[in-house]
């Protein structure tokens, strides 16, 4: 391919994995809901806002809140959520993601971060990968919430780069939509029987290079 390409990464179950520490804070807010939160229930809120996510976990319980009320227990949920992800460092990136990144930086492929959590510079800044990227768009950058390509259509912007010569990584459905909705090529970290819609399917990030995204344009 001649014309330049760029790459964009969402953030969670691609360049680290903080599910956990999402789950954990969550489960603590339905307790205090009075109801269970199951790692199951916790599937639903892959890739979706925070708001978005208290909305379907208030749903689960049946429990009605007001707005104002609403915003308390999300900012309640997010101060034991950065509490927790404050503790993460390098160890916590996933396998193959520092390896495909300085690939990347060797050849001048530019990449950016495409993410919903309001908190991915904090995640990035503790297992030192903020100054890696050439652009972070977040969720204080955004106005929708994936499905909608607006973070991914931000990050081409952002890297100069055309959107068709574009390269989504995304572990959520919501994600994957949002690529193909930007008119990229996305590539699915996860299982090919539950996510649908993308171009290509990985494992991990081990499984990824170069060659194989740039095999997505021919």
């Amino acid at each position: 391919m001649k014309e330049r390409i760029a790459v964009l990464f969402d953030l969670d179950g691609v360049i680290v994995d903080t599910a956990k520490h999402h789950y954990l804070a969550w489960k603590q807010l339905a307790e205090e809901l009075g109801f269970n939160f199951t790692v199951e229930d916790n599937e639903r809120l892959k890739g979706v806002s925070r708001m978005d996510s208290l909305n379907i976990l208030l749903d689960i319980g049946q429990v009605k809140v007001s707005e104002a009320e609403k915003v308390e227990l999300a900012t309640r949920k997010n101060r034991r959520y950065v509490e927790s992800i404050s503790h993460m460092d390098e160890s916590e990136i996933l396998p193959g993601v520092s390896v495909f990144l300085a690939e990347l930086k060797t050849n001048n492929i530019p990449f950016a971060l495409g993410s919903a959590s309001k908190n991915a510079p904090l995640i990035l800044e503790k297992i030192g990968l903020y100054h890696a990227f050439d652009a972070i768009i977040d969720g204080n950058s955004i106005v929708n919430a994936k499905p909608d390509p607006e973070v991914f259509l931000l990050g081409a912007d952002a890297l100069n780069v055309a959107k068709e010569n574009c390269v989504v990584f995304e572990d959520a459905q919501s994600g994957i939509e949002a690529g193909k909705r930007a008119g990229m090529k996305v590539v699915a970290v996860g299982d090919q029987r539950i996510l649908t819609g993308a171009d290509d399917y990985i494992e991990s990030m081990e499984d990824t290079s170069l060659s194989r995204i740039k095999d997505l344009f021919f």
